[in-house]
């Protein structure tokens, strides 16, 4: 076993492309996104976006009876496990009406899907540059080993250096951050999705309010003309 990981390993290859590699995705990327994409490896294999969906829709159930009963502001004593659930429900309560409480949610989502994008791009952006640096690589190796064809001995180390460098350019898009990408891609479209379909119908409580409200304050005039 170790005399396999010795043939397969070349500290300079293993340099040169996984750390060309990595500088090459910090200098495209700001220092929030980077960040952002290393915390999403930790929901990567953790996240459950249809379970959530499932839990978001019975409290999205509950709000809309409690608000039947005593209006919307009391729609924060819905208890969830979900965040997302929670913070618009707190929103709902506290909102002066249907209009600000959609402006939140437009640009809740919208900051939401901004650092998902942030994240996967950063990924995507490495399973492209990885493959460029294992090619940079070869050539690199190509010609040490060119430059050494006097010495059919130490032609030997260059070749590998020069065939490793493209089979770890291979591996990091194919194995680690194209996949990676890929699923949070997934679970990116999976949780908005969900997430959409509660603001909106939390939207239409928080229009039916305003309805009730203006109806309320018509018969009142009326009632008072």
């Amino acid at each position: 076993m170790s005399g396999l990981f010795e043939r397969f390993f070349d500290p300079v290859a293993f340099l040169l492309v996984f750390g060309g590699t990595g500088l090459a995705v910090i200098v495209q990327a700001t220092a929030a996104d980077a960040r952002r994409a290393i915390a999403a490896l930790r929901p990567l294999l953790r996240a459950r976006p249809e379970e959530d969906g499932r839990t978001a829709e019975r409290a999205v159930r509950q709000i809309q009876r409690i608000s039947e009963y005593k209006g919307i502001v009391c729609a924060d004593r819905v208890k969830t496990p979900v965040d997302f659930v929670r913070r618009a429900a707190c929103r709902l309560a506290e909102a002066d009406g249907s209009e600000t409480f959609a402006a939140w949610a437009r640009d809740d989502l919208d900051d939401r899907r901004a650092r998902h994008e942030g994240a996967i791009r950063l990924w995507r952006s490495a399973s492209e540059i990885g493959p460029a640096m294992g090619m940079i690589g070869t050539v690199f190796g190509l010609v040490a080993m060119f430059a050494r064809m006097h010495d059919v001995a130490a032609m030997g180390p260059a070749m590998a250096t020069a065939m490793l460098t493209t089979l770890y350019g291979l591996f990091i898009a194919f194995v680690i951050a194209g996949p990676i990408a890929a699923r949070l891609e997934r679970l990116s479209r999976a949780e908005l999705h969900w997430q959409e379909r509660v603001i909106g119908r939390l939207e239409i409580l928080a229009r039916q309010e305003d309805d009730a409200i203006r109806q309320w304050r018509s018969r009142r005039f009326a009632q008072s003309a």
